[in-house]
């Protein structure tokens, strides 16, 4: 039986060459304050925030909400004072001591290859999940986040998660902040890494609104095709 699905929103910022990194692949500042704001409201109206393995090893994000007045809006309205975090993939590379580990409900949806032992230890900190051998079920994955009451889930990252789910047809929006900047590189990580699409297979988008945050330009868009149940 099909249960629908949560609704799934990418938001990501970029350089105008479409890099959201250099080709150092460290953390780099891309967006400015003002956009940071928007980005906590989106956390804020989420019920979880998911990002990819490669994304907790290099930048080892909080992802709670920096508002105090949103979190006290959170708890007015019954719910915790941050989304649940979400991180996905092999599991080895994971630092125990991680700040992504050390805030709030955290979940980990991992594969059959990571290692047993550091399975084990990484239950005493999360709700661990094993789905699928080399790469995680994602329509399992939000079958049981979706049981777990999750409506609304947003993507922080990084490019191969971001490829993995619109492959799938799972995403339903995505919010994109251009930068005024220019990184280069064939091997800087781009806004959809993967193995990428063929032309018959691309994604098409419409576009549902921009804003423009001073050189900073904000688009949101629809995916037309994407699943509603799974």
């Amino acid at each position: 039986m099909k249960v629908r699905k949560p609704f799934v929103f990418i938001n990501c910022a970029m350089s105008l060459d479409g890099k959201i990194s250099t080709i150092e692949r460290k953390q780099v500042r891309i967006s400015s304050d003002e956009d940071l704001r928007r980005v906590d409201e989106l956390r804020a109206e989420s019920d979880a925030i998911l990002v990819g393995m490669n994304t907790i090893a290099i930048d080892d994000p909080k992802l709670t909400i920096k508002s105090e007045r949103l979190r006290r809006e959170r708890l007015k309205r019954g719910l915790p004072e941050n989304p649940i975090k979400i991180g996905i993939g092999n599991v080895n590379g994971m630092k125990l001591n991680s700040d992504f580990l050390n805030y709030g409900k955290i979940i980990v949806f991992t594969t059959e290859n990571s290692n047993p032992e550091k399975i084990e230890r990484l239950r005493k900190k999360a709700d661990v999940h094993v789905l699928g051998k080399d790469r995680v079920n994602l329509n399992k994955m939000l079958r049981t986040l979706a049981g777990m009451g999750v409506k609304k889930l947003m993507i922080e990252g990084g490019g191969t998660v971001n490829f993995e789910f619109l492959k799938e047809g799972l995403v339903d929006e995505i919010y994109v902040t251009v930068a005024p900047r220019i990184f280069g590189g064939v091997n800087a990580p781009t806004l959809v890494d993967g193995e990428g699409f063929k032309l018959n297979e691309a994604i098409d988008l419409k576009l549902l609104g921009t804003e423009n945050l001073h050189d900073l330009l904000v688009l949101r868009y629809e995916i037309k095709d994407s699943k509603k149940y799974i």
